[in-house]
This record gives C-alpha cells, structure tokens and sequence, in this order.
C-alpha cells in the first residue's frame, strides 16, 4: 500500500516537474527568444509592417484599404476619392460598424463561379466604373485597356497591391485632380513598382498605400 502510495507520489512529482520545465521553455525562453531575433533581424515585419506618414502609423503594407469619400446621407456604397489611386475591388469583405476605414471582419472571396450572373454583374459594374472615372478630357480610357485586377477582387479580398498596368491607367485622372504634372505621378508609380519576387516569382506590383503616401506628400509639397 505504501509502495503503491510512493510511486503515485513520485509520478505525480515527475509530472509537475516536466510540466513546470516545458512551460518555462515553451512558454516563456522560447516566446523571448524568438520574439528578440524577430525584433532584431527583421524589426519592421515583426510589428506588422506599418507603414508611416508625418510620424502617424497610416497602415500595413500587407494589407489593402480602400480611398472613399465620406458617405452621403442614404449613400450604401460611398463614392471612391478619386484623387488617390484605387485599389481592387474588396467584394466579399464582410462589414462592421466600427472599423469603417479598413471594413474588416473577414477576409475571403466572393466563391462564385466565372459564370456567376452576380459576379458578372459585379464585374461588368466595376469596368463601366474605371472607364468613367479614369477618362479624362482628351484621353478616354479604353475598355479593352481596363486590367483584370481593375475589376475583381483577389482571394482573400485584401490585396495591397495592383499590376502596373491599372495603376498606369489611373496616372491621367490623379495627376489631374491632384494638380499635378502627368510626368510627376508617372515617376511615383515607376518608384513604388516591385518587380517579380527573387526575380522569378509572382507578378511585378503597386502597394497602392506606399504610393498614395508618396503622393500626399508630392501634393503638399508642390503646395
């Protein structure tokens, strides 16, 4: 009975001792660990990639917002500010009434098909909607010209960036409305485009925040 009693006591003693050594480990060394090699090496993606402007955070470079205007009394979708370069459709987003900026509660796609009546609708909507916006005296946009990323929204419904070539396209319309010569805003998208990852991989992008940070800051400095 005694011996039974014994060795219970020391399993359990065992037990406690492993369990109070993998928490010191796993939950407090570990955790430091890597969080000081995070901090050190790659400080700027360990803290979400925040991108800054006048010492404000203003977002993530890995995450897209949209550029609206303020929404009018019995407006459901508020109008795009159409002098920053616009991102992709966000369709499939769900909504919240606290985060209006962002409209993040979760990410995702629309999951329909390419011959979905709605997604078509969407689609057909979202192309009318460039070649509108974008045309400008002289200079109409061309319907043929309108990118795919221009109208669909990516898989997560998220994406920072946009081809070169919408953002190409919306180059007319911002210089216009910002005051600001064509070549100027050309020269910021060439700035902010990145080429394949490692040469190879992906496709050559805009991070549409980065650049509308930099045109903010042309604007203000051309004022």
């Amino acid at each position: 009975m005694n011996s039974t009693a014994g060795t219970t006591g020391r399993l359990l003693w065992a037990g406690l001792r492993a369990l109070l050594v993998l928490t010191v480990v796993t939950g407090v060394l570990y955790p430091l660990a890597i969080t000081g090699i995070a901090q050190g090496l790659f400080h700027d993606k360990a803290n979400g990639s925040e991108i800054e402007e006048n010492g404000k955070v203003v977002g993530s470079a890995l995450i897209g917002q949209r550029y609206d205007l303020p929404a009018k009394k019995g407006e459901d979708t508020p109008r795009p500010d159409l002098r920053f370069f616009q991102p992709r459709p966000s369709n499939g987003l769900g909504t919240n009434s606290v985060n209006t900026r962002y409209k993040l509660i979760l990410s995702g796609a629309t999951n329909r098909a390419g011959d979905n009546k709605e997604l078509i609708s969407w689609v057909r909507d979202a192309k009318s909607a460039v070649v509108r916006d974008n045309s400008v005296p002289g200079h109409p946009v061309d319907p043929a010209d309108v990118p795919a990323d221009a109208v669909t929204s990516s898989g997560s419904g998220l994406d920072p960036d946009i081809s070169p070539e919408y953002a190409a396209l919306q180059t007319r319309r911002v210089a216009e409305r910002n005051d600001l010569p064509l070549s100027r805003v050309r020269a910021l998208v060439e700035a902010h485009t990145s080429g394949r990852t490692l040469g190879f991989a992906g496709e050559p992008r805009v991070n549409v925040l980065e650049l509308n940070a930099a045109l903010r800051e042309a604007v203000g400095g051309a004022g």
